[in-house]
């Protein structure tokens, strides 16, 4: 199943995306859907990064000292 978005485009991105699809014979929503799907990991890792850092700076995760990791780890001295 698919879903119709609408998105403005900077002139000369939908121009670029014009003359790909005019010299490839493909269509611009092929390309369109392309780049969107290569790019979503990327986002979704930094805005995951981004929101524990966030959580982080307000208390929000369970953090460990250096000695406790060791301890764990059973890297003690």
């Amino acid at each position: 199943m698919s879903t119709t978005t609408a998105i403005r485009l900077p002139e000369d991105l939908a121009r670029r995306y014009d003359r790909l699809a005019k010299e490839t014979g493909r269509t611009k929503t092929y390309y369109m859907t392309e780049a969107l799907a290569d790019s979503i990991d990327q986002l979704e890792y930094e805005y995951g990064i981004l929101k524990q850092v966030e959580d982080f700076r307000a208390g929000r995760l369970e953090t460990y000292s250096i000695d406790e990791v060791r301890e764990h780890c059973g890297l003690e001295d």
